[in-house]
């Protein structure tokens, strides 16, 4: 929301035509290409049909309960299945799903699991939250620069606050967080994230932080971004926490896929030819943190802007019968977002293999019994719910 950002800033912020968390209609287009793309993608691997409604019924979407994954949802569907019926399943509106805002209780918790993560977060920074600001001073200075002469001369603003200005604090969390980061990098971060959705949202680029970041800019600034979460969403503890519930009901799909069995509690149904899971950054974040998983897509190190999606490819090959799991990221590059650039197989989305330690062969898959020892390896039974 434009208030809470405008003290950093001596311009105000531009304004939205939805509101804030809500996705835009640019935002619905996007989804919606992606969804096309995804089908031309399966029908390629002979997973669905190029086109008609026939294949509807043979895949599952599941979302969060808000407003902007569950229109991402349709959106999917309907780039995938245009003018056809489909399904996209989510709870009511307000309704928490642990699937994707898992909030552990403190039984589930512990005394000692807070103080762990806060040191686990500490032994990553050298035990002082400042030493953040030290490391990444150019970007912050960077951006501490655009929010401090950018768009002033149409501003009555005379004073803001500089995130050099920031206090640097590492705290046992609370309210569902179980470790507090704060500081300058991590004020950056949520900034940052704006500027890119200005970006990818297709506004005039005098809108774009003021007129002064373009594609290359908010690029470097990203860096930001991708460092905050990498300390509080990617290490190790606490992604274990919140992402324990949903690599399990990834992990039970494929399991349901292969036995053709049906589990209870999977979003998915037997016979589907493919799963979406609809949630959030922090989500992809947590759990490439819990597998230890990274990437560079579009020129960017482990980024996961809107739209993008981890993909477990289950395989099973024609001679031996034998499955194994594929591993890829894949998003809209800056520029097709903000274009809305239609995607085709000769104009993809970026697509790229990611290796998971302990389990990955050289030509990035897994053998299915050792893909499932390493997630199961990874998961904390006392973090998975039943559904």
């Amino acid at each position: 929301m434009p208030e809470q950002y405008n003290p950093y800033s001596l311009a105000p912020w531009p304004t939205w035509d939805v509101s804030p968390g809500y996705l835009t209609a640019h935002g619905y287009q996007l989804m919606k290409l992606f969804g096309a793309y995804d089908r031309m993608q399966l029908a390629t691997e002979e997973l669905l049909s190029p086109n008609g409604c026939d294949d509807a019924s043979k895949v599952s979407i599941y979302t969060d309960s808000d407003q902007r994954t569950r229109e991402t949802g349709k959106a999917i569907a309907e780039g995938l299945f245009p003018g056809c019926r489909t399904n996209v399943q989510f709870l009511p509106e307000g309704t928490n799903d642990p699937l994707f805002h898992f909030h552990p209780t403190q039984d589930q918790l512990g005394i000692k699991t807070p103080a762990q993560a806060t040191a686990a977060i500490a032994g990553r920074i050298g035990g002082d939250p400042a030493n953040l600001t030290e490391a990444y001073r150019t970007q912050l200075g960077t951006l501490d620069t655009i929010l401090a002469t950018c768009g002033t001369a149409s501003s009555a603003q005379q004073k803001r606050v500089s995130l050099f200005d920031i206090p640097a604090t590492l705290t046992p969390g609370s309210g569902g967080h179980v470790a507090e980061l704060r500081g300058p990098l991590n004020t950056a971060s949520t900034l940052v994230e704006n500027l890119l959705l200005e970006y990818t949202q297709g506004m005039e680029s005098s809108n774009v932080g003021w007129g002064c970041v373009d594609g290359p800019k908010l690029r470097t600034l990203m860096e930001l971004h991708s460092a905050a979460t990498d300390f509080t969403e990617r290490t190790p503890v606490l992604a274990k926490i919140v992402a324990s519930n949903l690599l399990n009901i990834i992990d039970k799909s494929i399991e349901q896929a292969v036995t053709k069995k049906a589990i209870h509690g999977i979003p998915g149904k037997l016979g589907d030819r493919a799963l979406f899971l609809i949630g959030h950054d922090t989500n992809l974040t947590n759990i490439a943190g819990l597998l230890n998983l990274t990437w560079i897509a579009d020129g960017r190190r482990d980024d996961t802007p809107p739209g993008g999606a981890l993909i477990f490819e289950l395989w099973r090959d024609r001679k031996s019968g034998q499955f194994s799991v594929r591993t890829f990221f894949t998003v809209q590059t800056l520029e097709q977002m903000r274009s809305s650039a239609t995607l085709t197989l000769s104009n993809p989305p970026a697509r790229v293999p990611v290796f998971l330690p302990g389990c990955s062969e050289k030509d990035f898959s897994c053998a299915l019994p050792a893909f499932t020892q390493t997630v199961q390896h990874a998961i904390d039974a006392r973090y998975v719910t039943a559904r």
